[in-house]
Order: C-alpha cells, then sequence, then structure tokens
C-alpha cells in the first residue's frame, strides 16, 4: 500500500486529455497511452474512483457518455498503441464561462474535483483557468439551482496535475516532453532508409520535419544522423547564409561524400523573421549547385506509430508522480506539470512553465535570438552547441594547434552508438587543436600496435551505424601494459578516450593503477559508458542500453500481438545483461509485463509460485495472456527452462507456456535516437574535459598527470553529467558480479509491479517536490544535464 499519511477513501479524479484553447494553435498528441494506464492504475491502487472524459474539453462540456468510470482493464493492451484512446478534440465552448460552467456542472454531478490533464501549453492553461474560476463556477451553479450550497462546500476546491504531451518538445520546464522520442524514432527511421538510397545516386536530400514555433526535433535529428545543415526557428541563419551552405555542401561533395542531408524545421526562419521552407531550400541547391536535390516532408508520420521504450517508461513515470502530486495537493497548492530533469521527475507551478514557453516565442518574434536559445532550457542549448561544434570543420588555418595527441578505443562488447561516440571525440579534438588517433580493437590492439591516425573526413557517417567500427574486445590492459606503455611512447599519446562497458572502467582503474610502474600512464583518462547492460558504476545511463531496450519491448509487443489471437498463453523471455536486471525489468515496465526475475532482487519459489497464482486469476479477466521477463544471470537454478517448465506444469488446465532466449539481437541494429544524441554529447564533453586537463599537466613539455581527478568516468547523475574518478568508484562497485552497489532503477521496480496488479509497497521519499522553474546561466549550460 502506499506510504502513510494519504487518505484516499475519498480520492476521485478524472484523467483529461484535454483538446487546445484559442490561446494557440497546438495540436500535436502522441504516445499518451502509457500516460494513461499509469494515472488509472495507480489511481486504483491507491483505491480511488478512476475516470475517462473522452473527447478533451468537448467531452466534459458535453458530459453524458463522455465521462466514464473506468476500471483495470480499461487500460489493458494500450502501451504499445500510438496516439490517446480517450481521444482530444478542440472545444470553442470550453473557451467562454459558459462552457467551463457546463464542465464545473458536469465534474461535481460525478464528485470530480482533481484532474490530471495531458496536454501542450494551451490545454494546461486553459486547465487552470478553469481551476481559478471553480469557486465561482460552483456559487453560479448553486444561484441557478443546480447544485445545493452543500456540493458548493463539498467540492469547494479543484486540483489540476498537467503532463506534457507534445512531440516538439516546445514546453519549457522539462527536458522531454511525452512523444517527443517516438517522434524523432520515426524521423531517424526514414533518414537512414533515405541515406541508402541517396549514397547510390549522389542526391542531396531536404527533409522538412515538424515543429512550427521549436526546432528540437530538426536539431536532435541532425545531431542523430551528421547532418550537413540545420534550421530551425531559434537559430535562424547568418546573412549569407545561401553562400555558406552551398560552399559547405561542394566541399563535402569534393571529399566524396556522395550524400548531403539537410534538415528544416516547419517553422524555420531567416534572421529577418521570414520563412525558409524546405523548396526554398531545395530550389537554392539546385540552381546553385546543379545537385540531384529530392525534398521529403515527414508530417503525420512523425505523430503516429508504436511508442518507443523511453516514450513508454517516462509517460508511466509521470503519470504515477501525477497522481502523488494530486494525493498531496492542498487547496493552497498551485495547479503543477510534471517535469523531466535529466533524469528527476520535478513538479513545476504550470503557469511559471507556461509564461516561459510564451517568453521564448516573444523573444524570436522580437528577434532576441540568443535569448530565445537560453529560454528553452540547458538541454536545448547543449544540443545546439554540439551540433555547432560538430556540424562545420574550420580551414587548417583558423585551427589552433595544441601538439597533444589523443588516442580513442573501443573496449568490451560492441553497443549502439559507439560510433556516435567516437566520431564526436574525433571531430572536437581536430576543432580543439589535437592530432587524433583510433586504436583498432581495443586494449589487444592497442599492444599489437594497431593505431592510426583519424581525420575529420573518416568519420563521417558514422552515427547511424551500430556496433563497433574500430574494433572492439574484452581484453583487459593488465597482460599488456609494458607493450601499451611502448605504443604511448612510441605514438606520444598524451591523453586517452576508453568508450566501453565495464571492462573500459575496469581497465582505466588498471591504468591508473599502474601508473607508479609506467610513467606513459600519468595522461589524462576518461571513460564513457557504453555497454546493453548499463551495469557501470557512476551513470544512470550507459550508451547502447536504450537501443537494447527498443530491441526488447519491440519483441515483447511482437509476442503479446501472437498471444492476443491464442488466448491463455504466457510468454517467458530471457533478455541479457550479465548480474544486471536493467534491461529485464525496465523491459517489462515498457512492455508490460506481469513479472521481472533479477539478480538484485532475490526470489525463490515461493514468489514463483505466488506469480503462477497471479497469471492464474487473470486469465479469469478479459486480458487472457501474460508476458513475464527473466534476467540470463538473476538465478543459477531458477533457469529460463526451470522457470518455462515450473509454469506449464502449474498452469496446466488454465494457461500454456512458450519461452524465448533473445541473445544478441539485443546487441545489434542501427542506434536508436537517445543513444545516437546520448554518445555525441557526452563524448564532446570528455573530449573537452581532456583538453583542458592537457592543459593544466602540460609542464616543461610533457603532459604529467597523476593525481586522481585525471582518470575519470563521465556518467549521468540524476539532473547532471559528473566527472567522477575511478578510483572513487571503485568503493561504489560490486567487481564480483560486475554492477554498480546501488542502482537508481531499482526505486521504478515497485512501479512495474503496481502497474501489473501486484500488491506491494511504493516508496514516494523520493518523488518530485514542488520547485521553481530554474533560469540558467550560461556556465550552468556547460555542465548541465543532455
Amino acid at each position: 500500500m502506499p506510504k502513510s499519511g494519504y487518505s484516499c477513501s475519498s480520492f476521485i479524479y478524472s484523467l483529461l486529455s484535454a483538446s487546445l484553447l484559442p490561446l494557440l494553435n497546438d495540436s500535436r498528441r502522441n504516445c499518451m497511452n502509457a500516460a494513461v494506464r499509469a494515472v488509472v492504475r495507480m489511481g486504483i491502487y491507491v483505491k480511488a474512483k478512476v475516470y475517462f472524459v473522452y473527447e478533451g474539453y468537448q467531452g466534459m462540456v458535453d458530459g453524458g457518455d463522455n465521462i466514464v468510470e473506468v476500471s483495470w482493464e480499461s487500460v489493458s493492451s494500450i502501451l504499445q498503441v500510438g496516439g490517446t484512446v480517450i481521444g482530444s478534440a478542440r472545444c470553442k465552448s470550453f473557451r467562454t464561462r459558459e462552457g467551463r460552467l457546463q464542465a464545473a456542472y458536469n465534474l461535481v454531478r460525478r464528485g470530480i474535483t482533481n484532474l490530471c490533464v495531458i496536454g501542450g501549453d494551451g490545454s494546461l492553461t486553459g486547465a487552470n483557468l478553469f481551476r481559478e474560476e471553480w469557486s465561482g463556477l460552483l456559487e453560479e451553479l448553486a444561484q441557478k439551482g443546480k447544485i445545493d450550497e452543500e456540493a458548493v462546500k463539498k467540492y469547494a476546491y479543484l486540483n489540476i496535475v498537467g503532463m506534457v504531451g507534445s512531440i516538439d518538445n516546445d514546453f519549457c520546464g522539462t527536458d522531454m516532453t511525452i512523444g517527443t522520442d517516438s517522434a524523432l524514432h520515426r524521423i531517424i527511421e526514414v533518414v537512414d532508409a533515405i541515406m541508402t538510397t541517396a549514397q547510390s545516386h549522389q542526391r542531396t536530400f531536404v527533409l522538412e520535419v515538424m515543429g512550427r514555433h521549436c526546432g528540437y526535433l530538426a536539431l536532435v535529428s541532425a545531431l542523430a544522423c551528421g547532418a550537413d545543415w540545420v534550421f530551425i526557428p531559434e537559430y535562424p541563419p547568418e546573412e549569407g547564409w545561401e553562400d555558406s551552405m552551398c560552399v559547405k555542401l561542394s566541399e563535402n561533395r569534393a571529399r566524396k561524400k556522395r550524400l548531403n542531408i539537410i534538415i528544416v524545421a516547419e517553422g524555420a526562419i531567416d534572421c529577418h523573421n521570414k520563412p525558409i521552407t524546405s523548396e526554398k531550400v531545395k530550389d537554392l541547391v539546385v540552381q546553385r549547385l546543379g545537385f540531384d536535390t529530392r525534398v521529403t516532408i515527414l508530417g503525420h508520420v512523425q505523430r503516429g506509430g508504436t511508442p518507443s521504450a523511453f516514450d513508454r517508461i517516462l509517460a508511466s513515470r509521470m503519470g504515477v508522480e501525477a497522481v502523488l502530486a494530486l494525493l498531496e495537493a492542498t487547496p493552497d497548492t498551485p495547479a503543477c506539470v510534471v517535469s523531466l530533469s535529466g533524469n528527476q521527475a520535478v513538479r513545476l507551478p504550470l503557469m511559471e512553465c507556461v509564461q516561459m514557453t510564451q517568453e521564448v516565442q516573444k523573444a524570436m518574434d522580437e528577434g532576441r535570438f540568443v535569448e530565445a536559445v537560453r529560454l528553452r532550457g540547458r538541454s536545448f542549448e547543449n544540443n545546439l552547441n554540439t551540433y555547432k561544434l560538430l556540424s562545420q570543420k574550420k580551414p587548417d588555418a583558423e585551427l589552433p594547434k595544441s601538439n597533444f595527441n589523443v588516442a580513442v578505443l573501443n573496449v568490451g562488447a560492441p553497443a549502439a552508438g559507439m560510433n556516435a561516440a567516437v566520431r564526436a571525440a574525433v571531430r572536437v579534438g581536430i576543432t580543439e587543436g589535437h592530432k587524433m588517433f583510433a586504436v583498432i580493437d581495443g586494449f589487444e590492439g592497442f599492444a599489437r600496435g594497431k593505431i592510426k591516425e583519424i581525420s575529420w573526413g573518416d568519420v563521417g557517417g558514422w552515427t547511424g551505424q551500430g556496433g563497433s567500427i574500430l574494433g572492439t574486445k574484452r581484453t583487459l590492459p593488465a597482460k599488456y601494459l609494458e607493450k601499451i606503455a611502448d605504443q604511448m611512447r612510441t605514438n606520444n599519446i598524451n591523453a586517452l578516450m576508453v568508450i566501453g562497458g565495464f571492462e573500459a572502467y575496469e581497465s582505466c582503474l588498471q591504468l591508473h593503477d599502474a601508473r607508479s610502474r609506467f610513467e606513459e600512464f600519468c595522461v589524462p583518462i576518461c571513460v564513457l559508458p557504453a555497454t546493453i547492460s548499463n551495469n557501470v558504476p557512476g551513470t544512470d545511463f550507459s550508451i547502447g542500453a536504450d537501443t537494447a531496450l527498443n530491441a526488447i519491448v519491440e519483441t515483447c509487443d511482437r509476442i503479446k500481438q501472437s498471444a492476443s489471437g491464442t488466448k491463455r498463453r504466457v510468454f517467458i523471455i530471457e533478455t541479457m545483461g550479465g548480474y544486471c536486471g536493467y534491461l529485464a525489468n525496465m523491459g517489462a515496465l515498457a512492455a508490460g509485463a506481469d513479472a521481472a526475475y533479477i539478480f538484485e532482487e532475490q526470489f525463490d519459489i515461493r514468489e514463483l509460485q505466488a506469480n503462477v497464482e497471479h497469471l492464474t486469476e487473470k486469465m479469469k479477466t478479459s486480458i487472457q495472456r501474460g508476458l513475464v521477463l527473466r534476467n540470463e544471470n538473476c538465478n543459477e537454478n531458477y533457469t529460463t527452462d526451470f522457470i518455462y517448465q515450473l509454469y506449464s506444469e502449474e498452469g496446466k488446465g488454465v494457461f500454456d507456456c512458450r519461452k524465448n532466449v533473445l541473445g544478441h539481437m539485443q546487441q545489434g541494429g542501427a542506434p536508436s535516437p537517445f543513444d545516437r544524441n546520448f554518445g555525441t554529447k557526452i563524448s564532446a564533453k570528455a573530449m573537452q574535459w581532456i583538453s583542458k586537463k592537457l592543459k593544466e599537466t602540460y609542464r616543461k613539455g610533457k603532459v604529467f598527470a597523476n593525481t586522481d581527478d585525471s582518470v575519470c568516468l563521465l556518467g549521468m547523475r540524476r539532473r547532471n553529467l559528473v566527472f567522477q574518478p575511478v578510483a572513487e568508484l571503485k568503493n561504489e562497485t560490486d567487481f564480483v558480479h560486475r554492477i554498480p552497489m546501488e542502482q537508481w532503477w531499482l526505486k521504478l521496480r515497485p512501479l512495474m509491479k503496481i502497474l501489473a496488479k501486484y500488491k506491494t509497497s511504493y516508496d514516494v521519499s523520493d518523488s518530485g517536490q514542488l520547485e521553481h522553474v530554474a533560469m540558467h546561466s550560461p556556465k550552468e549550460a556547460e555542465t548541465g544535464a543532455i
């Protein structure tokens, strides 16, 4: 049951997916169903009545069958469905007081005084206005004899909590809005498909993506695919951009690059606030350069499709947080919106976020574009700065000369996004004036001298490629220390960037410990976590884990679909991850599984039996299928075969079983947008840190770095990217099982169980507290979240 202190018996709220108000003309909605499901099931978990309001504010005004109490089964099998099952509609009548009066009457008749609103800033602004007018509306209803005075007193206050559903990611106060990641998936799928055909025909493609007022989709897509040019509303190109763009495209084609990609946000403008359209860009390229150029307008494709794993987990977390916020609300609590800051759920005053969002548009209208970018938030600003850093090489004459040599290598198993990280490291290193060297096949290749200088053009087109182009081995450096030191001396390597999983972390610990014997290792060394297992200490996320999670969830969706026709079937799915249960647990949350067995939470035969009984009861409902995930090393005795046989035996006559071992398909495939973006940005940040350390440790003609803080791992922790000495992380590591001693995602484990209808406790001590929207400084932007 929930933490004590909540009185839930009289708690009634409705779930409202609102249409837009006349204040703003923005109707983008996608991937809301995970939030709908989470709010409904968390509400029922705390013994509340839950209502759907169909067709947004229109349904609230019309009442009747548009406001319906729902059950647990009402939200079954909707996780993988795009859009929203409860609909959304524009509503002119809600703009008027008469319409809002009718809406208030319809809610009071059902005793509803809590609203969870999913929508954009227009929807949320309308909800706040409704809340402010609430007491006056009730008094007017009483005067008209529609409700009595007792009802006015009983339902005197309306509580509002909002969640932002917008593929544009155009709402200030949150790093990501529900639906944005799924839209990026659609865009990148198209870009990857285009790249294969365009490279065959030497073409230029102009891609128009959504974003009438916000360029987030265009910007992140450009980062994720290594686009040659991007046009966004917040950062219009300078005068003469036509010449600059054509020069760049010509130079790229001269370097034998067969493909040019230009991405245009639908709201792109020049510095005079005049539109830049995809057709205008195409005509310019054709007239000036004569390149074979095509325009692709993605349109509503970006809003549809299956939601990504990231969006499902984000929406589920936000949905639960919204219910907790409503439970804790008082008459004095301002309407709030549940937001994401880094990896932490936070609550922010709704109107503060709305006002800042409106300030962005005002700044753009007035030509204050630097201010507009700053108001968008540190995540947006970091994206823009990284793109500018990586997109265009300065002439050699303008590059600084540092005389430092930096080597990049991959260590451990391959992970999607590694190549994007290498590309960013190489290009930022060259921008900083360093000579960049690529090490082939990890430390094993290092020892054998498989080192070569790598240029700006060598890493073109790497962002979308899976695996490791440099090659990677699990071999640790301990057995080759002398040979590696010799190669570092021979090639005058002044710094190392090691991209990989737990082996990369262990390798850098070994190099750190070997400094007393080999002076060559007294150089700045940075580890970037890259593993599908997400088991590296010091970071919430690792490059590659998101891609693997999407592969798992996609497979689970297909399996659930196959079970929907058969009925009464339970699937046992084995995931990778070593001893780390991240993939199994988060995959279960995103796929709507009934259970997930992981090493971090020990289980016995009694729990297995309880799970079988739970599924037996489930088969009596309309949801006649089950899904169970098992981490590969969760228990040496309770193997996948054992669990399959146990379920098969105990479920006889009620359900039958099937098993699937997903295997190495989780390591393959094109990197997800998140992994491309995450790998690119943390790699760029790591290379800037290396440059800083090189300058700090350069004395008398050589680099000498022997302090703990010169061997660091760059990880994301809660809200920030943090450099942590690997020597300090030793105390946070279980080396036997190759996992961190504390893992943030274990706090989400009860959430997975609650949404699967298990009775369990849910710790709310880490839930979001009401904060204020922070205006960050440029320095904060450098050190802030991704």
